[in-house]
């Protein structure tokens, strides 16, 4: 008999919340404080603000996303170069330090994406709304501007205030599709007199700009994430977002938009919060993962060779690739914010083999965006800085231990949410991968739907990589369990991951 009771999920994702430090709700406070706010606030000029409305403003989101941070639009040179500004939503216009609100973003530091139900950093009236850069409607923005050389170099320029208005909200597999030649050019796009030219232009930024960082080592990886398909309250799916060229337009330039934030700050000589993925501590444990497969890397941490490396595996064996890709970022470790202080040394991003790294492009739904936003307006306004580095020091702790719950909660997630999805099919046979063969446990992913769950019979001998057949025993969804038995062996060849991949 099948067990159809009521799983109420945005009650398990409200408690999910509250078992990792998180506020779910908004005070009262917080709420009457947002109210007050007046929209026609937006368009109050202060100090060097610009009326840069009529430029072909565009942005690039998920088709349901509303709380829009950044919107671009570039410009050719006579010599080859690319000028391209990325307006960044003015938050702190909004959200004063130490009001109720900016305690409570504090408090959350992020906004949590739990699949069932997003409980935002900031209020909707902000995120949704006023501070956000909406399409058909004047909006506040940092505005930031660098050029690309032909060959990729950054020219990091300046950062100033400015009323945008964006043209366009676009959607990432709409322009994916279509830059890749596989699906129509959006409506949304031809809609729009000059659009397909600026859009066309931005991938090109898109093309140097990866080149450029590919040559010196930046990790190309991929891992799987799938995320859950709601309809009438309930899971109707399990989806993997898939990278694409309108995703790589938004990477790219963002990338290049921190990396001019923290040159106006550094020029400035003042502290920040940067974001940096130190160089692997287990390299060892990389090299080992490697040798698997047969390649050699260096003893030292080397990220143009493990690049090669993962390139390598990527085209010999995409369906194993995420799970490899997933053994190297645990491998690496996680990325973190730390206060950096002038005459510090750089500790840089790894990954993304940049040395100069932050994060300040997200300010509706990352409270350490916010940060650098008030640090930036500190300079262009030549007054006190709003922030000691002892009080940095401690945000960017608390700022990465908000990061750590939010992938936590996620996480959990998706395990209730593929429990759900699975409880009506007990007893069916999947084919899955092997993604995790440690005493701890063994577990699988399977192939369509994209679940993962736990091998609890059967599953001595199994080897990370290996493809095998399982049958569903049982789900929990409230807890997120779901049970798999061996059922069977796929006869095609399969190769080892290193065992620490789960």
């Amino acid at each position: 008999m099948k067990d159809r009771s009521p799983i109420n999920l945005s009650a398990i994702a409200r408690e999910a919340m509250e078992r990792y430090g998180f506020e779910p709700e908004f005070p009262n406070a917080v709420m009457r404080e947002v109210s007050k706010i007046e929209e026609s606030s937006i368009l109050n000029r202060k100090g060097d603000t610009r009326d840069l409305r009529h430029l072909l403003w565009s942005s690039i989101d998920n088709f349901d996303s509303e709380d829009l941070d950044q919107v671009e639009c570039c410009e050719p040179g006579s010599q080859g170069e690319i000028l391209v500004r990325v307006a960044i939503a003015d938050v702190d216009f909004f959200v004063p330090l130490n009001s109720e609100t900016d305690r409570h973003a504090a408090h959350n530091g992020t906004s949590v994406y739990l699949g069932v139900e997003t409980f935002p950093m900031l209020p909707d009236r902000l995120s949704k709304g006023i501070s956000s850069l909406l399409p058909g409607v004047d909006r506040r923005a940092m505005v930031m501007e660098y050029t690309v050389k032909p060959g990729g170099d950054v020219i990091h320029g300046g950062i100033y205030r400015g009323i945008v208005h964006n043209k366009a909200k676009l959607v990432y597999e709409e322009v994916g599709a279509w830059l890749e030649g596989t699906g129509p050019i959006p409506p949304t796009v031809s809609a729009v007199p000059g659009l397909e030219e600026q859009i066309r232009l931005q991938y090109e930024v898109t093309r140097r700009l990866r080149a450029h960082r590919m040559k010196k080592g930046a990790l190309d990886l991929e891992t799987i994430e799938a995320e859950p398909l709601m309809k009438d309250g309930d899971v109707h799916a399990l989806v993997i977002q898939e990278q694409n060229a309108a995703r790589q337009i938004i990477e790219e330039l963002m990338v290049a938009a921190n990396g001019t934030m923290v040159h106006v700050l550094g020029d400035a000589n003042v502290p920040m919060i940067q974001r940096i993925v130190r160089v692997p501590k287990h390299w060892d444990g990389i090299v080992e993962t490697a040798a698997e497969y047969k390649f050699k890397l260096p003893k030292e941490p080397d990220s143009k060779a493990l690049a090669k490396f993962l390139d390598q595996r990527r085209s010999a064996d995409p369906e194993r690739f995420p799970d490899l890709s997933l053994t190297i970022v645990k491998l690496m470790g996680p990325g973190e914010y730390v206060a950096f202080v002038p005459g510090d040394t750089p500790i840089g991003h790894f990954a993304l083999a940049v040395i100069d790294y932050t994060h300040s492009t997200a300010p509706n739904r990352r409270y350490v965006d916010i940060i650098n936003q008030r640090l930036l307006k500190a300079v262009l306004d030549k007054t006190a800085l709003p922030y000691s580095p002892r009080i940095l020091n401690e945000l960017a702790e608390w700022m990465s231990d908000r990061e750590k719950a939010s992938q936590k909660a996620e996480r959990f997630m998706r395990k209730v949410a593929a429990a759900v999805l699975l409880r009506d099919m007990i007893g069916k046979t999947f084919e899955a991968i092997v993604t995790g063969a440690q005493k701890k446990g063994t577990y699988v992913r399977l192939m369509d739907p994209p679940a993962e769950g736990r091998v609890v019979e059967g599953e001595r001998g199994l080897r990370v990589g290996q493809k095998v057949v399982v049958r569903l025993l049982s789900t929990d969804p409230p807890k997120g369990f779901v049970d798999f038995a061996l059922a069977g062996k796929s006869s095609r060849k399969s190769r080892k991951l290193h065992p620490s991949s789960r």
